[in-house]
């Protein structure tokens, strides 16, 4: 048995898996802030505080992901080429 079938199947798994992960779930945590919204600060003490709001994601936590980018620049496009 070659090594090109498990390793094809493998990636057509992955990739059907983030394509399912952008459709039902587009919006994914900011990588910057870790979802929170806004970064944390220490004190001079060690003790964690609130930080400023992350700039990246306006502080909502969220980002778009970036396959559901794609996919939404690709039908923008596709519609607009349509018309």
């Amino acid at each position: 048995m070659s090594l090109a079938a498990p390793a094809t199947a493998f990636l057509l798994n992955v990739t059907l898996g983030y394509v399912v992960t952008c459709w039902l779930s587009p919006f994914g945590d900011c990588r910057k802030c870790a979802g929170m919204g806004h970064e944390l600060k220490t004190d001079r003490k060690g003790k964690a505080k609130r930080g400023r709001d992350c700039r990246r994601c306006q502080a909502t936590g969220k980002r778009i992901r970036v396959g559901r980018w794609i996919y939404n620049r690709a039908a923008r496009t596709y519609r607009t080429g349509t018309r």
